[in-house]
């Protein structure tokens, strides 16, 4: 963790009154910077509300918006299971469809049709595929959803960690339009910054949309700590420490990869994020996981990220350099 950032948390300790819910001046300021600088988005810092992490914002998003039984809320076929909690807290009914898909076909999971949902979620980089969604595709699921009136949420926590893709903001202007009505783009430092202990991110876009939730979210309690917001002042204007972060992780990616297809797995996607979306020709996601646990190496099975990813198993690179070198030599003993 950057050492600046933890100076300027420790500086701002002493922090006994309520801190605004819609953030500090200094922290809107540094994550509208940000997005200037990094991703070609402008936003004014009035349209920045801090969250307590992006999983609560996720969770909650869809009660937020006022949706519930009757409404429908799309998400991504194979996706972080917090989409459909968030559906399931709202009492609101889940569809679960590729986003690509979607806007060519828009037929329900069951293949019936889809109707009109209410809140749509796309995440590019996707955990936990690490597919990018290219522009002009974002662009058409951007047009799909305001000519139906839905929200668009678009979780960029990733955005970051584009290794053979360039992952772009849903707000960005050749996507966006150069209008941010019914758009939202949700960002965390947990992964950019290695601050996911500090549950600091932020969610931007849709001005009027950002007023609604910051509404609901002050009279709810949902405030980010005053140390936090200082926090992460800090890490918004230091790009250093996060181009090393990324530096980190492609040399774990470099190391990793090879030594798993080496070992008869073929990786799928995995373009951009935290990830390697693997199969093995002939076991399922459970018992691929089984086999690199019996060489003690640890993967989520892909059928924990929907149905879609059966076949898949997810493995991470936030392991340490050590533990992924010792994740190499292991993996080239079951070649």
């Amino acid at each position: 963790m950057p050492e600046t950032v933890q100076a300027a948390l420790a500086a701002a300790a002493n922090a006994p009154g309520y801190p605004l819910t819609r953030g500090t001046p200094a922290v809107r300021d540094a994550a509208a910077r940000w997005l200037a600088r990094r991703h070609g988005v402008t936003v004014s810092p009035d349209a920045v509300l801090p969250v307590i992490g992006t999983k609560e914002f996720v969770a909650w998003l869809p009660i937020q918006l006022g949706l519930g039984a009757g409404d429908t809320i799309v998400y991504p076929a194979m996706a972080y299971p917090t989409y459909e909690a968030g559906v399931r807290l709202a009492g609101a009914t889940p569809a679960p469809l590729d986003t690509l898909e979607l806007v060519t076909g828009a037929a329900g999971p069951d293949g019936t049709p889809l109707g009109q949902p209410r809140l749509l979620w796309v995440n590019s980089p996707s955990n936990p595929t690490g597919q990018v969604l290219a522009p002009a595709d974002l662009r058409a699921v951007v047009g799909w959803a305001r000519e139906r009136g839905t929200v668009l949420a678009s979780d960029e926590c990733y955005i970051e960690q584009g290794w053979d893709a360039a992952p772009v903001s849903v707000l960005r202007p050749d996507v966006s339009g150069g209008r941010h009505d019914g758009l939202l783009a949700v960002h965390s430092l947990s992964k950019r910054s290695n601050l996911a202990g500090y549950r600091a991110g932020f969610v931007t876009g849709d001005p009027g949309l950002i007023a609604e939730l910051h509404e609901i979210r002050r009279h709810a309690g949902m405030i980010m700590p005053a140390p936090v917001q200082a926090a992460m002042v800090a890490a918004l204007d230091d790009d250093a420490h996060a181009d090393e972060q990324r530096a980190r992780y492609f040399a774990r990616r470099a190391v990793l990869r090879p030594a798993l297809t080496g070992a008869g797995w073929e990786v799928q996607h995995s373009e951009a994020g935290l990830y390697l979306w693997a199969s093995r020709t002939g076991a399922d996601g459970w018992a691929s996981a089984r086999i690199l646990a019996e060489a003690g190496i640890l993967a989520s099975p892909g059928e924990l990220y929907g149905a879609a990813g059966t076949p898949y198993i997810r493995l991470a690179l936030t392991a340490t350099d050590e533990r992924v070198a010792a994740a190499a030599a292991r993996l080239a003993a079951l070649a």
